[in-house]
């Protein structure tokens, strides 16, 4: 079986690691030539990050791509039309059983669109391919904000419609899925791949000085912010950096910034502000390893990212997330995800309860148990 995987953006590669670890694995253990599975990775340029150098590949055992688009950023349509051109030819020349896409970055919806409509002709070798197209996986199927603006809302459901096999991380993606009439056969609950790459390298990220280095010897919370609907504006962005300097009077805060959110609190006139809060540490963005290590040490974050709520509900850290709806919403009702929204009253309420001790313990979801990517290969090899 010849397996295509599609990566945009850093956190896709954190969750194919699961994936191809898996593939791996089952290459370790089978002798047999039609069950072996050849595993192609194509990058598509979307995102550029200078985070991901050797070090980022080598040190969370991530498989380099095999293909990289170099497609680079612009608007949505420009962005998704260049993918698009792209990568068709890379599909007819590889002509893979299985094209498998994470998440819901524009990288996603495009390359499944590619694939949905495409026909095989013969290899580069001259041989006619086994089948027209190839089956199109999505991983992460089935989560849903319900807020049609969200550019991601509009990827994941567009993704799900035209997928063969939908992959999901917890019940109410199945819920989703029958809802909108996709057929019951097409829908594996699975469990999440972010965290199969999470207990893999928890160890390791426990070994990271990032807490010597940014001197921590008390308490404290952890912040990320870079959410538009939170930081382009400054009528958003000014209330809820009063709240976190309120908030630092209790505990201290590590703030890693966002390239996008520092560049917005300079032009608004906020950043020097924050810089002369000595409660308040403004790092630069931290690798995965470093940034796993300090949520485990927090007694707070809060976040306005959808990641952050998974891990920390897997690591028993109480999360305020900064948004009005949340497409991980077993975080809330299982987990120690707290969805709040923007109201700054109810922030710093949340905070000084959770900070008291009066804060729910949560549970780990079901199969949040670091097994996915294994679940996911077994499901492909038997359907192929």
């Amino acid at each position: 079986m010849k397996l295509m995987s599609i990566a945009g953006a850093r956190p896709n590669f954190m969750k194919l690691a699961a994936i191809a670890s898996a593939v791996q694995e089952h290459n370790g253990k089978t002798t047999a030539t039609d069950r072996m599975i050849v595993h192609r990775i194509v990058h598509t340029g979307q995102h550029y990050d200078q985070k991901m150098s050797e070090s980022f590949f080598d040190d969370l055992g991530i498989p380099k791509p095999d293909i990289n688009l170099e497609v680079g950023s612009g608007s949505h349509a420009t962005q998704t039309a260049e993918i698009m051109k792209r990568f068709e030819p890379v599909l007819l020349e590889e002509q893979p059983d299985v094209m498998l896409v994470v998440g819901d970055v524009n990288s996603t919806i495009a390359c499944t669109l590619v694939a949905s409509k495409v026909k095989y002709g013969k290899s580069a070798a001259g041989f006619p391919p086994s089948r027209k197209r190839p089956i199109i996986v999505h991983v992460e199927a089935g989560l849903r904000s319900f807020d049609r603006d969200m550019p991601e809302e509009v990827n994941r459901i567009l993704t799900d419609a035209i997928s063969d096999l939908l992959f999901v991380t917890e019940q109410s993606g199945v819920d989703n899925l029958l809802r909108e009439g996709v057929a019951p056969e097409k829908i594996h609950f699975v469990g999440n791949v972010m965290i199969d790459t999470l207990k893999q390298h928890l160890e390791k990220a426990q070994r990271s000085n990032i807490r010597e280095e940014l001197q921590l010897r008390t308490a404290y919370g952890l912040v990320t912010l870079h959410r538009p609907s939170n930081v382009d504006t400054r009528e958003t962005l000014e209330p809820l950096l009063q709240c976190l300097h309120d908030i630092s009077q209790d505990i201290h805060l590590i703030f890693p910034v966002h390239p996008r959110t520092r560049h917005n609190m300079q032009h608004f006139g906020l950043l020097a502000k924050l810089l002369d809060n000595p409660r308040i540490t403004v790092a630069e963005p931290l690798g995965y390893l470093d940034f796993l290590n300090l949520i485990q040490g927090a007694a707070l974050v809060i976040t306005d990212s959808g990641g952050i709520q998974e891990e920390t509900t897997v690591l028993g850290v109480p999360c305020i997330t900064l948004r009005h709806n949340t497409e991980r919403p077993v975080t809330v009702t299982e987990g120690t995800n707290y969805l709040i929204g923007t109201d700054i009253d109810k922030i710093l309420h949340t905070a000084l309860e959770i900070l008291s001790g009066r804060c729910k313990k949560g549970s780990i979801p079901k199969f949040w148990d670091g097994c996915a990517g294994k679940r996911i290969v077994d499901i492909l090899i038997d359907h192929v």
